[in-house]
This record gives structure tokens, sequence and C-alpha cells, in this order.
């Protein structure tokens, strides 16, 4: 096991009602002006933006509103709330969504503070920024892990560059999860935030060449099976409260680090999905993760065929073939293939959009090694060409 930090500050409040506290909860840290970043119709149609207003009126907490946030957030959306923010004086952001509200709010705190430097330069790892507004967030949508984790991705529409980068400033203050908030997600984004989860949890898992790390194997096994179980049972009744509850409380542990201490690990599938939904916006990020998911790990797993064999007899119930673990290993990636599309996944490229080219698979790679620059370590360190090659697997 390698030594690690581990600091989740994050103030969590959890269960049926909880987003009606949200007024009280800001008023007792002593907020005055509070920016409500949201994204489109359905907070205002599902009658949630009222009830929220109306916490922060009986509180006397005043507010503007902000939305307009779409799947893949934009830098230049970011950058008009970073604006809106210093005109307004506002002293605490509150992101109503799922994780590309949190992400777009989480922009706007590092931005609003630092007008003197471009916040793409964060993005590229140039600066980092020295302050931030506090913000916090009412979470609608079980997947990204943003609610609690120090991550923060955006697109940058000039060149459709998909960039993240981890900062303390990063940790809202508070996450507000009420599971009935996501009853009304629909049947395709309750399934792409269950995969969502499973590879902040996979990759961690997976994602390089660290041993002895029993613990943290049992809590990552222990919630891969709670999420394909309850991912099972909210993909056939949307209400089920204790589904949706624990893929909510999941969606946090999963990308809170808790289900990577110890270990180091790159997320590969992570970043080559970037490229594509950073490309082609209108791909849901869950469902470009599971479109590659299952290419990239059968071309190296034959690298560490044990770690994924062990995964696949804990979590994906395969008996052991000692002689052949290779071949353990692929029956386990058949099978988690297997889950994804029963919850009506994609699981390749093909499945995902008629724009998706194969000609645009050098510009992907050469934008995900950085032009060649860098390549992505792990079980197997990945060039531009091995990710050129498991973009063509996956098509």
């Amino acid at each position: 096991m390698n030594n690690f930090e581990y600091c989740v500050p994050t103030r969590v409040l959890f269960g049926r009602d909880t987003h009606r506290q949200v007024g009280t909860v800001i008023k007792e840290y002593g907020f005055k002006k509070v920016l409500v970043h949201f994204g489109g119709g359905s907070v205002k149609k599902s009658g949630l933006l009222d009830q929220v207003t109306d916490s922060l009126k009986d509180q006397g907490i005043d507010f503007v509103l902000f939305g307009g946030v779409k799947p893949n957030p934009t830098l230049s959306l970011a950058k008009e709330g970073m604006e809106l923010c210093r005109k307004e004086g506002i002293d605490f952001i509150l992101a109503i969504g799922g994780g590309s509200v949190l992400d777009s709010a989480k922009c706007i705190a590092d931005g609003a503070l630092n007008p003197e430097t471009d916040p793409w330069k964060y993005f590229l790892k140039e600066a980092a920024p020295k302050k931030a507004l506090p913000h916090g967030n009412i979470l609608t949508l079980s997947a990204s892990g943003s609610e609690t984790s120090l991550s923060c991705v955006i697109t940058n529409e000039d060149g459709n560059y998909k960039r993240g980068f981890n900062s303390p400033t990063h940790r809202p203050l508070f996450a507000i999860l009420n599971p009935e908030l996501t009853y009304t997600v629909n049947k395709f984004q309750t399934g792409c935030g269950t995969v969502d989860i499973m590879m902040h949890t996979l990759e961690r898992y997976l994602g390089g060449n660290t041993t002895d790390t029993p613990l943290t194997d049992r809590i990552a096994e222990g919630l891969l099976i709670s999420v394909m179980e309850a991912g099972a049972v909210a993909d056939k009744n949307p209400l089920d409260y204790e589904a949706r509850a624990t893929l909510m409380w999941a969606g946090s542990l999963s990308h809170n680090d808790l289900t990577g201490l110890g270990r180091e690990f790159m997320m590969q599938v992570h970043q080559l999905e970037h490229e594509l939904s950073g490309l082609y916006p209108c791909i849901a990020h869950g469902a470009g993760l599971s479109a590659l998911f299952c290419s990239w790990a059968r071309y190296v797993c034959e690298k560490d065929p044990m770690r994924f064999a062990q995964l696949a007899v804990r979590v994906m119930k395969v008996e052991m073939d000692f002689e052949a673990p290779l071949k353990t290993a692929l029956r386990g990636i058949d099978r988690l293939e297997e889950f994804f599309v029963s919850l009506g996944m994609p699981v390749s490229l093909r499945e995902l959009d008629d724009a998706v080219r194969e000609d645009d698979f050098e510009l992907m790679a050469e934008k995900c090694s950085f032009n060649g620059t860098r390549s992505l370590p792990g079980i197997m360190t990945l060039g531009k060409q091995e990710m050129m090659e498991i973009y063509r697997k996956a098509y």
C-alpha cells in the first residue's frame, strides 16, 4: 500500500426533503448573496428551483439566478458566471443539478476571485487557483461524484478540448443529497450514471501496478457489487428509494478517493473518453465510458491477468480457472459488457452517434497524448499509437 493523504471536508446532508434545508444551511455560514447555478428547464418544471429560492427567501438571503449549463459544460458559460459573480458581489455559489452543473460552478468559483488569470490555464496546469468562492450543491443526478470530489472537468469550445484538474478549492462546503430528486432521471441517464459511478472505482482498481491493497480492494468490490444491484433495480423501477439512495451515496464514495486509497492509478478510459465527448459534445460521458471500457480492458488485461481475474471472480462471479487466469479475466469483462447492455448502454463507438468517424481517431489520440508529448501510465502505458488502437477496437 502506498502512502496517501485523505481529506474529504464536504458536509453531507443525505435523505428525503434535505434540499428544503438549504436556506438554513447557507445562513449558518453567514453568506449574504448567492449565485444559484443550474442547467435547463427541468429544475423549473419540477418545482425544485422554486423550493430552493423559497428557502433562501425565508432566511433573508439574496440570490441571483444563472442557468444554461448543458452536458459537457463549457468554459464560455463559466466565464459569464465569473463576470456575474464579480458584478453582483456574490459570496457563495449554489449548484443545483448533476456533474455538469457542479463542475461549471467549480470553474466559476475558481475564476471569480482571480480575474488576473485566464481560467483555462488551470486546466492546462500552467497555474493554480490561489483562492475561490465557497460553493455547495443540491444533487439531482447520481453519476459524477463531483458533489464531494476535488475534480473539475470543462470543455473549451476553442478547439473542443475537454480537460480536468484537481484542486482543494473544488471541495464543496456542503452537498445535499436527496435520492428522491433523482426519481425523474430517465432510463438512459440512469444507466449513464450507473456506468460513471462504476468507472470511478474500476479505474482505481485496475488503473495501476500497486499491489497489497486488500482493504481498499474489498471496499471497491463491495461498492461495485452494490452499484450493479441498485442500478439493475433503478433501471426497472425508477421510484425505488433504496436503489436510488445506494446509487447516490455510491456516486460520492466512488470519486472522493476512498475506493483507491493506497493505490497508484491513472484513469486511462476517462482520458480517452474526454477526447470523445470533447469532439462530440452530444455524447453523454457515461455512454462514452461504456462504449470504450471493455475494449480497453481486453487490450490491456494481458499485462496483469490476475488483477482482472480477481475482479472477475469477486465482482462478476466468474469461476476461477487457475490454469488460465487470462480466460477468467476475459470472462469477467464479457459479463461486465453484458451488464452494460442490460442497462441499454452502448458497448461500441458505432452505437454512440452517427457522427463518430474512424477518421477522427488519430485526432483524438493526438489530443489525448498532448500532441505526442505524454503517455498515460498504468497496467499498460498508452502512447498515441496505443490510444488509436483502443479507439479502433471499440469501433
